[in-house]
């Protein structure tokens, strides 16, 4: 991270952005079923933006600060957190949008399902976890489809408006700051040109 920003000064105010975003969006924790909760997670921008690697250090920090000062999360699940919501999250977001771009789909339907499958992902993975910190009696892929079942109530509505949210971010950091996003190669100088002729 450091040696992008000291060689890309111009990057800095998307890092604090990201960051923000993170920070934000998981730190609004909605009820679930059976006394758990669900959030968006906000992840699906820095992946697009900077890639899996700096955003999970980005979320590293956010989860951290969250635990020491929101008591949201917690030091002993620190390390579930980090790998579900840092590592997985960003990691399919990531995969997402550069096979939708690849694929030729449109840049904001990509951004979209990128923003929307790193959330989903997050909690696939997190019930996952919990399926194996709590196996039930019949194994534990029963837990896994239990667990999936409850974040499903609340988590797929959350990650198509997290979708939607990260969408018109991006649209804004496009508009406003395209030749950032040209330079770190999250698209291409043709694809903002027609984007400007469609809009025009």
């Amino acid at each position: 991270m450091s040696k992008l920003v000291k060689a890309r000064r111009e990057t800095l105010p998307l890092l604090a952005v990201s960051g923000a975003f993170i920070f934000v969006l998981s730190s609004l924790k909605l009820p679930s079923v059976s006394g758990s909760c669900s959030h968006p997670t906000g992840t699906g921008l820095g992946s697009i933006l900077f890639g899996p690697g700096i955003t999970s250090v980005i979320t590293i920090v956010v989860l951290v600060y969250q635990a020491l000062f929101l008591a949201h999360g917690g030091l002993t699940t620190l390390g579930a957190n980090v790998f579900s919501m840092g590592i997985a999250g960003p990691l399919a977001g990531y995969v997402v949008y550069k096979g939708a771009m690849k694929a030729g789909l449109n840049l904001y339907f990509a951004v979209f399902m990128a923003a929307a499958l790193a959330d989903l992902a997050t909690y696939v993975v997190t019930s996952l976890q919990l399926a194996l910190a709590f196996p039930a009696a019949t194994g534990v892929l029963t837990s896994f489809k239990a667990f999936m079942a409850i974040f499903a109530v609340t988590q797929i509505p959350l990650a198509i408006v997290e979708g939607a949210v990260t969408s018109l971010m991006f649209k804004y950091i496009l508009h406003s700051r395209s030749d950032v996003l040209v330079r770190l190669n999250v698209v291409s100088l043709k694809a903002v040109q027609k984007l400007r002729e469609v809009s025009a």
